[in-house]
């Protein structure tokens, strides 16, 4: 019969892949845990990971036992649930996983109503330059820039929002407004980089720089950076010209968005949990709250507002809903 905390052990190591990373997760010293993940493989007499210097990597035979230990894991946290009645009531902790630039401007700035309607819940926000992995238990609800694909997720679009190009006042002053596209290739600008960038969706400049419109050798990109809150600092201070989120640039009167005709970018929010997660009554209430939320600033996220708009603090929370689109 398998051991259910060997089971705990083997499921944290294959979803963190590195055995530091398990182990402080799970409160053992990295050389108890490597001597009970090799107990684990000796009682079934299979080996279930492949160890190299990049981490643990499951085999054949460890894929197959990851599907049975989640829904393991899955049964027994329903259980819990279930038994102790803590998904019926508005408490506990909410982790959520959210792109660095809306969780900073916009997110977290909308749940300070959350948290007032709720004072029994407690929000760990993870506003990242990166996806954070529900399938590795980082977060409970997700909100990306691309449509996960990974099976058992409960998945809804969240949002639209509009991405223009913005410069300094000081810039302009300097290097001069540009007017068409073509212009480009006499300008500094701002931008990621490259190989780092985490989602495809984040690559807007590309598209602009068309060698055949911006001429050669093209614009000068005098910064770069993985952090799109770096990019509008950098563009505050007159560094350059960026394509930024209109929910950031416009809040700031020094920033002015130019070639209105020529660059004007819309993408989308998705909000993201695992099914049993969702089920849970915080969680619920946190998904209804955000796409209310940011419905009702759907002017702001355009960029057709500068204003943000709170929800009022003393507003009933909403009806718990189960749909998804």
């Amino acid at each position: 019969m398998l051991d259910w905390q060997d089971i705990q052990i083997f499921l944290e190591v294959a979803r963190s892949e590195r055995l530091t990373d398990a182990a402080r997760r799970l409160g053992l010293d990295h050389s108890t845990l490597s001597r009970r993940t090799r107990r684990f493989e000796q009682a079934l007499n299979t080996q279930l990971f492949e160890r190299s210097t990049h981490g643990y990597h499951l085999t054949e035979a460890g894929q197959q036992l990851l599907a049975h230990a989640e829904e393991m894991a899955r049964h027994a946290f329903e259980a819990g649930e279930s038994l102790t009645d803590k998904n019926h009531q508005i408490s506990g902790q909410i982790r959520l996983g959210v792109t660095e630039g809306f969780g900073t401007w916009v997110i977290a700035p909308l749940l300070s109503a959350f948290c007032e309607r709720h004072p029994g819940v407690t929000l760990d926000l993870l506003a990242l330059p990166r996806v954070v992995n529900l399938s590795r238990h980082e977060a409970d609800l997700a909100i990306t820039v691309e449509r996960p694909v990974s099976p058992g997720l409960v998945i809804s679009r969240l949002c639209d929002y509009r991405l223009r190009l913005y410069g300094s006042q000081g810039y302009l002053a300097r290097h001069g407004t540009p007017r068409h596209r073509s212009a480009l290739g006499a300008h500094r600008l701002i931008g990621y980089v490259d190989d780092l960038i985490f989602s495809e969706q984040l690559s807007y400049l590309e598209p602009l720089l068309d060698p055949a419109v911006v001429g050669h050798p093209g614009p000068h990109f005098a910064l770069r950076s993985t952090s799109v809150t770096t990019q509008h600092a950098a563009c505050l201070q007159g560094a350059g010209l960026a394509v930024l989120p209109c929910f950031m640039a416009s809040t700031s009167e020094a920033l002015s968005n130019v070639l209105d005709d020529d660059v004007e970018i819309v993408r989308h929010f998705w909000i993201t949990a695992r099914q049993e997660q969702r089920r849970l009554a915080r969680v619920r209430l946190l998904w209804d709250f955000l796409r209310e939320a940011l419905e009702a600033n759907h002017a702001f996220l355009m960029g057709e507002s500068r204003e943000l708009v709170i929800p009022d603090l003393g507003a009933p929370a909403s009806p718990l809903s189960s749909s998804a689109d």
